[in-house]
């Protein structure tokens, strides 16, 4: 009776054991079936590329009359991560925190009308894109012919910007002439406020990208005069240092948008803002 019983309690110990290896067995089955769902939707997640521009920036970044981002540049980067499966994030940035932005990760690209020149050491960039200059543009009133006529006058500049570099260029003789002959070099935020400063009279010239100027001629064609150019130079898109694959498949789809015809259209939406597509050069 006493080994009945004991074979019966037996059974019963290994039929719960059984049990609760099978419970485990189940929730471990649900838990990896969670974990290779919730794998597959991290691996799912779109690449968000967040662009940082000067939403000041005509006419490559700015805001337009409906009140949202617009400009060529960033209709470049919209078309660019729609044919790499990527988000966009437009992220507006103050233009002298752009280095910050870049290496914390708070933006992963600069792309705004962006010269390349002189920056190399700072930045990776992607293939060049766009020729531009940079000039100097006046009152069509104000007797100013020649850069040489800037002797004694106030120029304004953007802070940090392409223009500033070009004037504060020791190695250029040509340049160091220009900026000791100059009243003053002055900085700003942004170039719409510094036209306004010309047009009021509070400043002689702008001194700026071409892009830029043919913007502002372009919508006060009476108003403004553009003097020689001070230099050339090109656009690029801006990386931190080490993202080589992520320019190198922007670069690559830019050429493919060119060739099918996608970056003449985009130069002929802004032509009225100054932009040219003779002047594109990643082909």
């Amino acid at each position: 009776m006493k080994k009945k019983l004991l074979a019966i309690l037996s059974a019963a110990c290994v039929l719960c054991l059984s049990m609760v290896l099978l419970a485990g067995c189940s929730s471990g089955g649900d838990g990896a079936s969670q974990g290779s769902e919730g794998g597959d939707a991290a691996g799912s997640d779109a690449f968000t590329l967040t662009v940082g521009f000067d939403q000041g920036y005509p006419p490559y970044g700015f805001v337009g009359d409906d009140g949202n981002f617009t400009g060529i540049d960033l209709d470049m980067a919209k078309e660019v991560c729609e044919r790499n499966g990527w988000e966009l994030k437009l992220e507006p940035i103050d233009w002298d925190a752009k280095d910050a932005l870049l290496n914390s990760g708070g933006i992963n690209c600069i792309w705004n009308g962006f010269t390349m020149e002189n920056r190399e050491d700072d930045y990776l960039f992607s293939e060049p894109y766009m020729l531009n200059e940079q000039v100097v543009v006046v009152k069509a009133d104000s007797g100013i012919a020649s850069l040489d006529d800037l002797a004694g006058k106030t120029v304004i500049t953007q802070v940090d910007s392409a223009a500033l570099d070009v004037l504060s260029d020791e190695e250029n003789a040509d340049m160091v002439a220009l900026k000791g002959s100059l009243k003053e070099l002055q900085t700003i935020g942004d170039y719409n406020n510094a036209f306004m400063q010309l047009e009021s009279g509070m400043v002689d010239a702008v001194a700026c990208d071409l892009s830029i100027a043919a913007y502002q001629m372009a919508a006060k064609p009476d108003v403004y005069v553009q003097l020689d150019p001070l230099s050339t130079e090109h656009y690029a898109v801006g990386f931190k240092k080490g993202d080589d694959e992520l320019a190198k498949t922007i670069s690559d789809t830019l050429k493919a948008m060119y060739e099918d015809g996608t970056i003449k259209e985009l130069c002929d939406k802004y032509a009225e803002y100054g932009v040219s597509y003779d002047n594109w050069v990643l082909k």
